[in-house]
């Protein structure tokens, strides 16, 4: 089979060849990829892997094996899955670590959906947001256009924060009741900020923290240090918290999820790039230059040699 495997010596650090076939152990299940999609993450630290590793995580498809344990999905059910050596022609994967794909769903867009929906969608539900200000920074990529929708859906007041006035287009129409370049403008404390950027805005945004509020850390697009001043994480009061994080175990039934907003007309999956997957250097170097507004997914073909 051929799947984008890491070079260090390729643009981006990926190249589209030839790999190993997976190998699924009873309780994973074998999916014939028709559509990957990249994270802005992935594609920026995939150098940092051995060479020959196939990267991606994100992927839909249709099954051919089932899994040998009885459970998931049987052959032939289009599939959304999340699980390493996603970016090839076929990906073993857990059983939980999948979700059947509705029929009014295309699997392009479902690809789009695993690591930046399943981190909206968690992140979001580390505390109550009903009523509550929600703030979301770097708003205009894949996981921030996913918890604008997310947070508007669960009654929070949402404030999008984007890098640009260029990047604000459509964050809107997707909920946001605010959006804001930087933290201009921000005049209210807020309950809950799930941060892209970290750096100075972090350190900036934490004195925007409501008493009992919290930070969950999602990533860093910013690639410079937070300094905290000291005692500037003290207050009297209810706790301000500030977490990191990383929980993508058994993301099926929130994948699930997902998919049926998708269906039900209340998730857009922000497909902001498409293409073959042949052309990896392009869309991987837009991401990294943030000329992608939400998630780029590309179309797994046949390759010839």
């Amino acid at each position: 089979m051929h799947a984008l495997v890491v070079d260090p010596d390729a643009p981006g650090s990926l190249r589209l060849g030839p790999a190993a076939e997976p190998q699924a152990a009873p309780h994973q299940l074998l999916v014939d990829v028709q559509h990957i999609s990249l994270n802005r993450g992935e594609v920026a630290f995939a150098g940092r892997l051995p060479a020959g590793t196939v990267h991606g995580y994100d992927a839909a498809g249709v099954v051919v094996r089932a899994a040998t344990d009885g459970t998931g999905p049987s052959v032939g059910a289009r599939v959304a899955a999340f699980g390493a050596g996603a970016w090839a022609q076929r990906m073993a994967v857990d059983t939980t670590a999948v979700a059947e794909v509705p029929a009014r769903v295309g699997l392009a867009d479902a690809a789009a959906l695993p690591m930046a929906g399943i981190t909206a969608l968690r992140t979001l539900r580390s505390r109550p947001i009903l009523g509550r200000r929600v703030l979301i920074t770097g708003a205009a990529g894949g996981v921030g256009r996913y918890a604008v929708q997310l947070a508007a859906l669960g009654g929070a007041h949402v404030i999008a924060s984007v890098g640009s006035s260029t990047r604000a287009a459509g964050l809107a129409e997707l909920g946001a009741h605010q959006v804001v370049v930087g933290l201009e403008g921000i005049d209210r404390p807020v309950d809950l900020i799930l941060d892209n950027v970290g750096g100075r805005q972090l350190v900036a945004a934490w004195e925007l923290l409501a008493p009992g509020g919290g930070v969950q850390n999602i990533g860093w697009a910013s690639d410079e240090p937070a300094v905290f001043a000291p005692y500037s994480l003290f207050s009297v009061g209810p706790s301000r918290t500030m977490n990191t994080f990383g929980d993508v175990h058994e993301v099926g039934p929130d994948l699930a999820t997902l998919l049926e907003f998708v269906a039900a007309g209340k998730l857009s999956p922000e497909v902001g790039w498409r293409g073959s997957w042949e052309r990896v250097p392009e869309a991987a170097q837009a991401l990294l230059d943030r000329r992608v507004a939400g998630k780029a997914v590309l179309d797994v073909e046949p390759v010839a040699y």
